[in-house]
């Protein structure tokens, strides 16, 4: 008698979740297949921007690797021109890439003052992440040694100077060169003293600022 009970009593269950079930589909069915949908073409809309971003950025790749290939093998003007169109059309960080690359091969074609020029534009351009544009300016910098003067390279990275700056050896070291073309002696001392004073040096860094100090004392030009 009792397993008779429970088992009309299971029966009575299922007859209320089923009507129960009903209703509610009754009354949100429309809603329910609506969210579905939604989940299913939002799905594959994720996947189609997925595969189409990835597209992109293998393309700008496969470009800008190929505009390096012809840099390598002396074809500069090629590269130049491949290297335009990814900063015009290079998805992500390829664009400002090729603005980089493109500088340094002006470099190389012996255009110096077009390099100095691009890299100084690129450390200014606020829409460049803010490492790529200390390192443009380091570039600049270095080029401006030979053909410019000590106060043009001091305002290209005498702020990258300062302690707990990631690029202060590299833009100590540009300073201390440029200070010592210039013949300013008692500054290129300086420059070259933080360096070897900086416990966090490169020890290749440090070597040529202590190369430097050793020529400045053998001079007798500093204080």
């Amino acid at each position: 008698m009792v397993d008779n009970n429970d088992s009309f009593i299971r029966e009575v269950n299922e007859e209320l979740r089923s009507d129960q079930v009903k209703q509610v589909w009754r009354r949100f069915g429309k809603y329910i297949i609506g969210a579905a949908v939604l989940i299913v073409v939002g799905t594959a809309g994720y996947r189609g921007y997925e595969y189409w971003q990835d597209h992109r950025s293998s393309t700008a790749g496969d470009q800008f690797l190929a505009a390096l290939t012809l840099a390598s093998e002396g074809k500069r003007d090629e590269a130049l021109a491949a290297l335009a169109a990814l900063e015009k059309d290079g998805y992500g960080a390829y664009s400002v890439l090729a603005r980089m690359r493109a500088a340094t091969v002006q470099a190389e074609k012996g255009e110096t003052q077009a390099a100095i020029d691009a890299f100084t534009a690129i450390g200014k351009d606020t829409s460049v992440p803010q490492v790529i544009r200390d390192v443009a300016r380091l570039r600049a910098a270095w080029l401006l040694v030979d053909t410019g003067t000590y106060e043009q390279v001091s305002a290209e990275v005498e702020v990258l100077a300062a302690p707990r700056e990631a690029l202060r050896h590299s833009a100590r070291e540009v300073l201390g060169l440029a200070a010592y073309k210039a013949g300013d002696m008692a500054k290129a001392r300086e420059w070259f003293e933080q360096i070897t004073e900086d416990n966090e040096t490169p020890g290749n860094v440090s070597s040529r600022a202590q190369m430097m100090l050793d020529n400045i004392v053998a001079s007798g030009k500093a204080p």
